[in-house]
């Protein structure tokens, strides 16, 4: 199979993260964490747009709210918020704090969150100082309107790549700290998750140093992309085996994470991150087409 790798244009983030395909505006939404950027690539116009939030330090994830075109959930230290954003203008402001996990534990923050396919917030912490990937400090959480955030796993390390496949009936989680790919039951119809059992040892690839799984997503046949954030590669894989069908290489070393986009949703978007002065072109986000695979598109969050 013969893919091809190319640059989003003017795609810059220092630690790309989050993407979300939002078909409504065919537009990929994604953070820039660290500076709290929140960014929106038009693929008609083949435009980034890009904001900062106001007195903000981080932006984890941007999910679109329903049913209304300029409020997006976005994650802030431990709070989930609701900023107000055009998608053009280069200032967001937050409006109001949607929910807070952890609160009082300042030395972490949320990390990856995303929707179920029925417009839950799914999405977790880490520790944000120290050595992060030697800390289990986060947890794992879902949230529904009009509800509390719950908790669903303890001793995370580093709350990553959150997928589901409605037709398995599975739900699909990474610890970056722990090398590995979780898959739990998953009940559509309440939002329940149980049963977890790791179907993707990455340990196994390279014994010796072993990869950092990061974000993840899934195609219409159920095979997860599972990106690495020490590895350069984005690994298609069939959950039901633990076998690795295909090693999208990416020309730059920190993977961050990976959505289906596109008119047609088979364009994976790959977002990198530029950490401890990486050479160019860490950093860009990516657009892989000839996969021959289709992928899901993001799902507002219901608030």
């Amino acid at each position: 199979m013969s893919y091809k790798v190319e640059a989003v244009p003017d795609s810059y983030a220092a630690l790309g993260e989050g993407p979300h395909w939002d078909v409504d505006r065919q537009s990929l939404y994604y953070v820039d964490l660290e500076s709290a950027g929140i960014n929106r690539y038009d693929f008609k116009q083949n435009k980034v747009y890009k904001a900062k939030i106001e007195g903000e330090k981080f932006a984890s994830f941007i999910l679109p709210v329903e049913n209304k075109p300029q409020e997006f959930a976005v994650g802030c230290g431990l709070r989930t918020v609701i900023v107000q954003w055009d998608g053009v203008s280069a200032v967001a402001k937050v409006t109001r704090t949607l929910f807070e996990v952890q609160p009082g534990q300042t030395e972490n923050r949320i990390n990856d969150a995303k929707t179920d396919p029925n417009g839950r917030f799914y999405g977790g912490t880490m520790a944000d100082t120290g050595d992060i990937f030697t800390q289990w400090k986060g947890e794992l959480y879902s949230w529904q309107a009009g509800g509390q955030p719950k908790a669903i796993r303890g001793k995370v390390g580093i709350s990553n790549g959150l997928a589901w496949d409605v037709k398995a009936k599975k739900f699909y989680f990474i610890d970056t700290n722990n090398h590995e790919v979780l898959a739990y039951d998953y009940n559509q119809t309440t939002g329940a998750v149980s049963n977890p059992k790791v179907i993707f040892d990455l340990r196994k690839i390279r014994p010796e140093g072993p990869l950092f799984p990061d974000g993840m997503t899934v195609d219409t046949e159920g095979n997860i992309y599972v990106a690495t954030f020490n590895g350069g590669t984005v690994f298609k894989v069939n959950p039901s085996t633990g076998k690795i069908l295909l090693e999208i290489k990416i020309p730059t070393t920190q993977i961050t994470s990976v959505a289906f986009g596109g008119p047609n949703l088979d364009i994976l978007y790959v977002t990198t991150a530029n950490k401890f002065d990486q050479p160019k072109p860490a950093g860009t986000t990516f657009q892989v087409t000839g996969l021959n695979a289709k992928g899901f598109a993001g799902v507002s969050l219901k608030i």
